[in-house]
C-alpha cells in the first residue's frame, strides 16, 4: 500500500475539533475556526445587503440625493385644476425674525411656500431664482406672497444662508416637522414647492429643486384663473 504524503488529520488533546497537520507536524488550524470565519462571512454579507436594500434606511435614501442622507426630489412638476384641489391648508408659525405668521392672514393672495434648510444644496442652488421670481412679483405689486418653511435646521445657520443669497421674503422657524400636518402630505422631499390659490388650496407642487421660471409660470396660472 502506498504511502501516504498527505496532511494527517488528528484530534486534539481537549477534543476542540480535528486539526489539520503538515507532514511537518506544524498545525494550519481548525475546521472550528473555518466554519466561524464562513458564518461571519454570511453575516456580514447578509447585513450589507440589507442596510443597501432598504429604502427607509440612511444609505437608501442617500441614493436619491446627494449622500446626505435625506430623500431628494428630481424636479417632477404636479398642478391640480381648479375643481380637482382639496380643502384650504393649514400653516401658522414663527418667522426667523421672531413674529407670527399664518396662512389664513394671507388669504386672497397666490402663497409660494418653500420646504427648505441651509443643509440641502438643492435648496441653496434654488434659492436666488425664488427670490428672483418674488422680486418680480413684489415690485409690480401682484398678490403674491412667498414664504419658506425651515426643516431640521437652526436659526442661525438659516439666517446666514438667507443673508448669503440675499433673499428678502420671510421663512418660519423649524418647528420639528409640525408645520408639514396641515399640508394634506404634499411635501416628501426637500426642498419642495408648493403653489397655493387664492382660496388657500394647494394648486401645484414641485418635488425637488425648482427655477424662477417654472415658478412663474405656475403663480401666472393661478393668478390667471376666473374666480
Amino acid at each position: 500500500m502506498m504511502r501516504r504524503t498527505a496532511d494527517r488529520v488528528a484530534r486534539s488533546p481537549r477534543g476542540a475539533g480535528r486539526v489539520a497537520r503538515s507532514a511537518s507536524g506544524g498545525r494550519i488550524e481548525t475546521w472550528r475556526i473555518e466554519i466561524k470565519v464562513a458564518m461571519l462571512a454570511v453575516v456580514l454579507v447578509g447585513g450589507l445587503a440589507a442596510c443597501s436594500d432598504d429604502p427607509n434606511s440612511i444609505s437608501g435614501q442617500a441614493k436619491d440625493g446627494d449622500n446626505k442622507g435625506y430623500v431628494a426630489g428630481d424636479g417632477q412638476i404636479e398642478t391640480l385644476n381648479a375643481s380637482h384641489r382639496k380643502k384650504p391648508v393649514r400653516l401658522t408659525g414663527t418667522t426667523l425674525a421672531g413674529k407670527p405668521w399664518s396662512l389664513a392672514d394671507a388669504k386672497g393672495k397666490v402663497i409660494v411656500l418653500n420646504v427648505w434648510g441651509s443643509w440641502c444644496a438643492p435648496c441653496q442652488q434654488e434659492l436666488p431664482h425664488l427670490q428672483d421670481a418674488w422680486a418680480s412679483y413684489e415690485s409690480a405689486k401682484k398678490p403674491v406672497q412667498f414664504v419658506g418653511v425651515l426643516q431640521r435646521d437652526s436659526t442661525v445657520s438659516a439666517q446666514a444662508t438667507l443673508s448669503k443669497f440675499k433673499v428678502t421674503y420671510p421663512s418660519l422657524q423649524d418647528d420639528g416637522g409640525k408645520s408639514l400636518l396641515g399640508l394634506q402630505g404634499k411635501v416628501v422631499t426637500t426642498p419642495t414647492t408648493l403653489v397655493i390659490d387664492q382660496e388657500g388650496r394647494i394648486a401645484a407642487r414641485v418635488s425637488g429643486q425648482t427655477t424662477a421660471t417654472t415658478v412663474r409660470n405656475l403663480v401666472d396660472d393661478v393668478l390667471g384663473e376666473k374666480s
